[in-house]
């Protein structure tokens, strides 16, 4: 598989992404907000993470299960919900959805997804998560929160930390929009990237599956500001399933969403796409977590690379973690044999750090003492 895809790591499919995809895609997929400080800041706040190995402890058999919400998963990681997959490669949703369908881990659908909300349930063995942005006056919000529970989705993720979009300086100078649309400025792009155009325009420009043809048209510029607590708790009244509040990163907040009724909070800066001021989401995880108590479920995305990483977040309190580009960097690297090569790679980067800090199992990594400022003289 690695020699067939040249990806032995995040990173190389990452190279190779920028390679192939026209510059407005990657920099859409790779992209955050204003100077990118933020991003910048993100990262280095997870690379100065230090780890202490354990010895003389028999980890020659690894379990990488967990279980959320009652339910077993084959690993300690799922997908994020992403808008626009089919960007990266055609049928990239779809990809995911057989990741997911296979190792049994939940696949954010997102409100802007490039395949519609029904078939990606089916396709993902009903292992998907609905995600869903609150709009303008909220009727079409509620209007998608009803389909999702026809549909038969058992789990909505409510993502809060969108008020306006975020200024992205990368977008704007390709002129990136969705709906996705095509001028003479992408025209150019899209010439530079024949391999790109031909299998992806070939098959018709991505939209957003989720609206074709309906009443309810969705505007990525309509203000999401006018969301308060009185929306939360209609939301919660009218969801009977799991309600996941994604997007948080004060301990007040994380409190209060836990007093009011969230099943589950999830840690992320929306990989610094919203503000570049914003703080290192992996140490905002250490915060909320002290303040939610041991037992709350924790979710954590923003800035994961590599597996060592993922065990980071959940060293650091995550109960999952939640991978977003380097998902879309493998499919556009190598379609589904890119996505499978890095969803490969973070298994075995995942297993062997745990090996190495002495862990046998996920919940190892929250009962031993692993952080090394943590340790004692």
């Amino acid at each position: 598989m690695l020699f067939d895809t040249g990806i032995h790591s995040t990173a190389d499919a990452r190279r190779l992404a920028r390679k192939r995809l026209p510059w407005m895609v990657f920099d859409y997929i790779d992209g955050s907000a204003g100077e990118e400080h933020g991003a910048a800041l993100n990262r280095k706040a997870i690379q100065d993470i230090r780890l202490s190995p354990r010895v003389l402890r028999n980890v020659s058999d690894r379990d990488l299960s967990v279980t959320l919400f009652n339910t077993p998963m084959q690993r300690p990681f799922g997908i994020s919900p992403m808008g626009m997959c089919n960007l990266s490669a055609p049928g990239a949703d779809l990809m995911l959805a057989q990741i997911a369908r296979e190792f049994q881990v939940p696949h954010g659908v997102s409100t802007v997804a490039s395949t519609d909300m029904e078939t990606l349930l089916d396709a993902s063995d009903r292992k998907a998560w609905f995600q869903l942005y609150f709009s303008g006056d909220g009727s079409g919000t509620m209007q998608l929160v009803e389909r999702a529970k026809r549909t038969g989705y058992d789990t909505l993720v409510l993502t809060l930390d969108v008020p306006e979009v975020g200024r992205r300086p990368r977008e704007l100078r390709h002129g990136f929009k969705m709906p996705f649309r095509i001028g003479p400025k992408q025209f150019f792009d899209f010439a530079m990237h024949p391999r790109w155009s031909l299998t992806t325009l070939a098959k018709g420009s991505p939209t957003l599956a989720n609206f074709d043809g309906k009443e309810y048209v969705f505007d990525r510029t309509e203000s999401r500001a006018a969301a308060d607590w009185s929306y939360f708790d209609k939301l919660r009244a009218a969801w009977p399933g799991k309600l996941v509040i994604k997007g948080v990163l004060h301990p007040g907040d994380a409190r209060r969403l836990r007093d009011a009724g969230a099943d589950a909070i999830q840690v992320s800066s929306h990989g610094c796409r919203q503000l570049d001021s914003a703080p290192p989401a992996i140490l905002a995880l250490r915060h909320i977590r002290a303040a939610v108590g041991p037992d709350f479920p924790l979710f954590y995305d923003s800035g994961i690379r590599t597996g060592e990483d993922i065990v980071k977040a959940l060293v650091m309190g995550a109960d999952f973690v939640f991978l977003g580009r380097v998902l879309l960097f493998g499919i556009a690297a190598g379609k589904a044999a890119g996505l499978r090569a890095v969803w490969d790679i973070l298994s075995q980067e995942v297993s062997l750090t745990m090996a190495q800090l002495g862990a046998s199992s996920i919940s190892d990594l929250k009962t031993l003492n692993h952080l090394w400022q943590n340790e004692a003289a």
